[in-house]
């Protein structure tokens, strides 16, 4: 692969995006443009496709429209990409004005990275500052791109054990002390393997896995497919410790997304309403390194949901980037 030459660090100039890197398997790019703009703008700002066969340097042309019907002037158009990616120059002018209807393009070179494994979301925003026109005085533009899959499912991306049969304990690890769930006072509250959970509307499914096997997902911000339209993704869960909240963000197929907050009491102890969560079932006890015990104290499941758009069709979750989150699965209520 041919080596790049690398553009200097800009002085001053703002790289006010995301970067997305979460585990996936195979490798695919689909880009989508979106023309974005403040409130009731009548100027819009495009984005082209960016060139991410890297290590290269990318030329990217930003494309702003006076739709409305005052001439636009003292055009300055500025870009971005993912922290760390060099960009110049950092504001580019455009000489003159614009009438009704005309169009006026700057075109800027970015330092694109060799690429990564995995799956990736980067965002490219871009931000137009003027007079007359609208009269709102600045525009804003963003562009998505992406490669790799999400996880095929919830059940793909489990990467811990929170459930253990009373004889075989050790195997659990669900809050970082090598304590879980109990797999027979589970069944006794119809928590049993493959078992339907009906939550907030929606029908979930309880992981239909033996116990002492990878059955949750502690959330670190993966990309989870999940098809579907409704009005809200609701998710089955418990936290560990008090701090169990975070946001996830629902991708549309048509290139929208959704971001809603959610979180879960600790599985014990915390206000069973904590974080506005909703108590599904308690168990008595917990299995811990050294055997079934804590008889006496009540381990809690929850659900939490986050309102989905039901005219768009969910394409794919990204889960919150906290660990302290456990998911035992997700839907989709109508």
């Amino acid at each position: 692969m041919r080596p790049a030459r690398l553009i200097n660090p800009l002085r001053g100039a703002a790289l006010a995006a995301a970067l997305l890197l979460v585990p996936a398997q195979a490798a695919s790019a689909a880009p989508a443009a979106t023309p974005a703009a403040a409130a009731e703008s009548q100027t819009e700002v495009t984005v082209s496709p960016v060139d991410l066969d890297g290590p290269a340097i990318s030329t990217v042309k930003v494309t702003v429209k006076n739709s409305s019907p005052q001439r636009l002037r003292s055009l300055k158009v500025s870009f971005a990409g993912p922290v760390g990616w060099a960009v110049q120059p950092a504001v580019a002018g455009v000489d003159g004005s614009l009438s009704t209807g005309a169009s006026a393009s700057a075109t800027f070179r970015i330092q694109v990275p060799e690429k990564r494994s995995g799956f990736v979301i980067r965002t490219f925003t871009t931000t137009a500052t003027y007079q007359g026109g609208d009269g709102l005085g600045t525009a804003t533009g963003t562009r998505t791109d992406r490669s790799g899959s999400p996880q095929a499912n919830l059940a793909a991306a489990y990467n811990g054990v929170a459930i253990t049969d009373e004889s075989a304990t050790t195997a659990g690890n669900y809050d970082g002390e090598g304590n879980s769930f109990s797999a027979q006072k589970l069944a006794a509250v119809g928590l049993t393997p493959g078992a339907k959970v009906d939550a907030l509307g929606a029908t979930l499914t309880w992981p239909d896995v033996p116990a002492g096997t990878k059955d949750n997902v502690a959330s670190a911000g993966q990309a989870v497919s999940l098809a579907g339209r409704g009005s809200a993704l609701v998710f089955l869960g418990s936290g560990v410790g008090s701090g169990a909240t975070g946001k996830a963000t629902v991708f549309y197929t048509d290139g929208t997304t959704t971001t809603g907050s959610f979180g879960f009491p600790n599985w014990s102890f915390d206000p069973v309403d904590a974080h506005g969560a909703t108590l599904v079932k308690s168990t008595d006890g917990r299995n811990r390194p050294d055997g079934y015990g804590n008889a006496t104290v009540k381990y809690s499941v929850f659900a939490h949901s986050i309102a989905l758009d039901p005219s768009r069709t969910v394409e794919f979750v990204v889960l919150p980037a906290n660990g302290n989150v456990h998911l035992f699965d997700m839907a989709i209520a109508p």
